[in-house]
């Protein structure tokens, strides 16, 4: 027959281990437990070894304060210039005050997805369709602001927000890739026409600088040539001068003075054979054209010089 005190005993310790269960709690890193008694809000345990007391406290909420990502489903948006667009995005949330996001909201995942959305679509309608490419960062802060300021009831904080894909329809792609295109070809042919435009203006500058640098040339060489000549005669009108004055000291001797008369009846003789070599038919005096009728004429020259004292 079995023992009743056994029975007894092992009962009492069974309660008391499951009292014991119900009364110690193990709160995880980075949760929070919402505890309510008798059915109303008592407190907020966090992370570590938290006690209970059975069937009166009970765990309402059990709240997450990780930051957690949160995929934002495809939706349309119509931009300012009435463009359709098909938008998603993924959004990161971290709940703040725990009390406010267990009673403060139902279901503040849904309403963050509801409010994200809604505001994604006011702030698209606010721009043309080119500057929701331009301007993504910016339209990322917008929508975060818009959100914060409705979820700051709920106890949430948006951390993040990042348009992932902006999808105009086909016809806009193809319109879109056609002025990209032109635009291209624009700047293209821009671009060859400042080369274009830059080579002429060089060569134009090659060739200025060609001109002047050969006028200048060309004005130092005549320069040059100007100074030779000048030089040159300088030097030619010295050794006539030189040769005056040698001849002229020569002719004032005796010896000079027959030196001089030799001399003339040379060139003399010498001018009458070149007549006579160029011309057909020579008709002279034969008395007068003579060497020594030359040489008398010289004789002539040169006592009228010195009776006029040039050579005294």
């Amino acid at each position: 027959m079995v023992d009743t005190n056994l029975i007894v005993t092992a009962a009492l310790v069974l309660a008391v281990l499951i009292l014991i269960g119900k009364t110690v709690v193990i709160v995880p890193q980075n949760m929070t437990y919402i505890i309510e008694r008798l059915g109303k809000y008592y407190n907020t345990q966090t992370a570590g070894l938290q006690f209970i007391i059975p069937f009166i406290d009970r765990i309402a909420y059990r709240v997450s304060l990780k930051e957690s990502a949160i995929d934002i489903p495809s939706q349309s948006a119509i931009t300012k210039d009435n463009i359709s667009l098909t938008i998603d995005g993924v959004l990161y949330i971290k709940v703040m005050e725990p009390y406010k996001a267990s009673y403060g909201i139902d279901n503040y995942v849904y309403a963050v997805i509801q409010l994200a959305q809604t505001s994604m679509r006011s702030e698209i309608g606010k721009l043309d369709l080119d500057k929701t490419f331009e301007e993504r960062d910016s339209l990322n802060v917008k929508i975060i602001h818009a959100i914060n300021q409705a979820s700051a009831a709920w106890g949430v904080q948006v951390m993040r927000y990042e348009i992932k894909d902006i999808n105009p329809p086909a016809s806009v792609l193809d319109a879109m890739e056609k002025q990209m295109r032109a635009e291209r070809e624009k700047r293209a042919s821009i671009l060859d026409s400042e080369g274009k435009r830059q080579a002429a203006i060089n060569i134009a500058e090659g060739d200025k600088q060609a001109t002047v640098l050969a006028a200048e040339a060309e004005r130092e060489q005549q320069v040059l040539k100007a100074e030779g000549e000048a030089r040159s005669i300088e030097l030619v009108a010295e050794a006539k001068a030189k040769a005056l004055t040698m001849i002229g000291q020569a002719a004032a001797t005796t010896e000079g003075q027959a030196a001089v008369l030799l001399d003339l009846a040379t060139e003399a003789i010498a001018a009458k054979k070149a007549i006579a070599r160029e011309s057909t038919v020579v008709l002279m005096d034969n008395d007068k054209s003579s060497a020594g009728n030359t040489v008398a004429e010289a004789l002539g020259v040169v006592a009228a010089i010195q009776k006029s004292g040039t050579l005294s």
